[in-house]
């Protein structure tokens, strides 16, 4: 099973370094303002722009067991126009974990996780991008050690600024758990993602995020740093971009913490939505 996961990875990384090779075609077909300037769009959380990221991380070295974690995210971002000067901007991350000697020596779990869906309002501003609105947690868990089973919710927030070419700022949620198994431990976690890039016109981005996951019930805290590199490109006539990046554990408990891990993002885009 593991080398079936490291195999799943594997392809998903030679995909992304296949586009990586490639990626100037899309550039030479459009315009390197257009290429910059969807590159800019794709990083910033609230842009009006449709797009179904596949976020593939695997991480190994984890806890006693020295365990190994294969999870792909679904992640579509859908946006909805509100008025002239509003949007709302809908976020959904469905996890698909497959595990092994995490929970114990021996033992494999596979299924889905606890979903997350985010939806921020996010007023048409000038010199700094602002959105807000509520997270939700949602127990869609299919094994006892892959979710919560709670029900949760709390504020999300984003504040960036972007110029042409450079994206600075951060994303943050807060979730407490208000329903579900009473048995099971409460919710109350804080997340947050610190991120910059700069794009250039040929639609290729180099950039540096951290994010911090505060479990307040638990008392722990992960903070990883991810440098990264990211090019849009096609697959026939399917805008895409992709990324690959090392996840490097800076803080955290053993029980919790990889020793190294890697992620690989293939995002299908929708410009003209």
């Amino acid at each position: 099973m593991k080398n079936s996961r490291s195999n799943i990875f594997v392809n998903w990384l030679s995909i992304t370094v296949l586009l990586f090779l490639n990626f100037q075609v899309f550039a030479q077909e459009k315009s390197g303002a257009s290429a910059q300037e969807l590159a800019d769009k794709l990083a910033n959380p609230v842009a009006s722009l449709i797009s179904v990221p596949l976020q593939n991380n695997l991480n190994y070295g984890i806890g006693p067991f020295n365990g190994s974690k294969y999870t792909i995210n679904i992640q579509p971002v859908i946006p909805f126009k509100l008025t002239d000067n509003l949007n709302l901007i809908t976020r959904y991350i469905l996890p698909v974990v497959d595990q092994r000697d995490i929970t114990g020596e021996n033992t494999h779990q596979f299924g889905l996780s606890d979903a997350t869906v985010t939806a921020f309002f996010a007023p048409k501003t000038k010199a700094v991008i602002l959105g807000f609105g509520p997270a939700f947690l949602i127990p869609t868990a299919t094994n006892d050690f892959l979710g919560t089973e709670k029900f949760g919710v709390g504020p999300s927030a984003l504040v960036m600024h972007q110029g042409k070419g450079l994206s600075l700022g951060f994303i943050a949620n807060q979730i407490w758990s208000v329903a579900g198994n009473e048995d099971r431990a409460d919710v109350n976690q804080f997340y947050t993602q610190i991120f910059m890039s700069h794009s250039f016109k040929s639609g290729a981005s180099l950039g540096l995020s951290s994010e911090i996951t505060q479990n307040w019930e638990g008392n722990t805290t992960l903070i990883t740093l991810s440098p990264n590199i990211s090019a849009v490109t096609k697959l026939g006539d399917q805008v895409v971009q992709f990324a690959i990046m090392p996840l490097i554990p800076i803080v955290g408990p053993d029980e919790i913490k990889p020793d190294w891990g890697l992620r690989a993002v293939l995002a299908f885009v929708f410009p003209g939505s």
